[in-house]
């Protein structure tokens, strides 16, 4: 095994294994976006970070595409993809110490060099385990590559963290123009359509109003944690918030009894 790259874990399951299929998924969300009636005003907002999901393409694809559309036209150097570990548990934060991250269509070089020295400052570690198998980063990766392909990434994943540290963290990255970022997270999982809607209402608030305390009525996002600090560091570097997209698995599958929620926002 090459210890150098970061090797997919849900290609082929989440999206695609084939770089024309992946492109076609690409054209396709794009079709859809032309299509919708975007104001100049907002189509010309640059993002410094986006919060996007992390589900199937097929179910969040378009969702994320949506906010991949504005982040497009930053001129950032390096892309910081934060989301959280579904597999394994750890404290704290690990960062992908890897050369290079594979896509379906082509590698993209991680940015070491700056990871090595942001890992000095802020305690972040080396979780093997947390990369091998974590679907909330991969995801996004494929969409980095198709619209960033010469831009360096790192990919961060957190365990159990305090949201304060990671607010500090993001305020750090955010500080530096160099740098943009992408918060991984869905909504609830596997509640009734009317339930689930109820419970991300308190997510979507939460982020239109840069509030901390309305997420904490209930919203049951399993990135709460980077949804959280987002808020907070938007809040300290006086950044605005906008939603752009929530839909949930029933648009798809029609199944109305066990739902997930997605949402994809920018701060600039």
């Amino acid at each position: 095994m090459d210890n150098a790259i970061r090797k997919p874990a849900v290609q082929g399951l989440f999206y695609p294994k084939e770089c024309s299929q992946l492109k076609t998924y690409f054209k396709k969300f794009n079709h859809q976006y032309h299509a919708l009636n975007i104001s100049d005003n907002i189509k010309s907002i640059i993002p410094r970070a986006i919060i996007v999901p992390h589900a199937g393409y097929m179910y969040s694809g378009f969702t994320a595409n949506f906010a991949y559309r504005f982040l497009q036209k930053t001129k950032a150097k390096r892309i910081i993809v934060i989301g959280p570990s579904h597999h394994h548990y750890f404290k704290g934060i690990s960062g992908s110490y890897y050369e290079s991250y594979a896509t379906p269509c082509e590698v993209l070089k991680i940015d070491s060099a700056y990871l090595f020295a942001l890992a000095q400052q802020f305690n972040i570690g080396f979780e093997p385990k947390a990369h091998e198998k974590e679907h909330s980063t991969e995801v996004q990766f494929p969409f980095i590559q198709y619209y960033f392909p010469k831009t360096k990434v790192i990919e961060l994943i957190y365990g159990d963290m305090s949201t304060k540290i990671l607010a500090n963290l993001i305020i750090a990255l955010l500080n530096n123009q160099d740098n943009a970022l992408v918060i991984s997270s869905d909504l609830s999982h596997f509640h009734s359509l009317e339930e689930a809607k109820r419970l991300d209402h308190y997510c979507l608030k939460g982020v239109v109003q840069l509030d901390v305390n309305e997420m904490e009525k209930g919203c049951k996002a399993c990135g709460v944690t980077g949804i959280q600090a987002m808020i907070l560091a938007a809040r300290h570097l006086k950044l605005s918030s906008k939603l752009l997209d929530y839909r949930t698995s029933a648009d798809v599958s029609h199944d109305t009894h066990s739902v997930v929620g997605y949402m994809s926002a920018m701060f600039y």
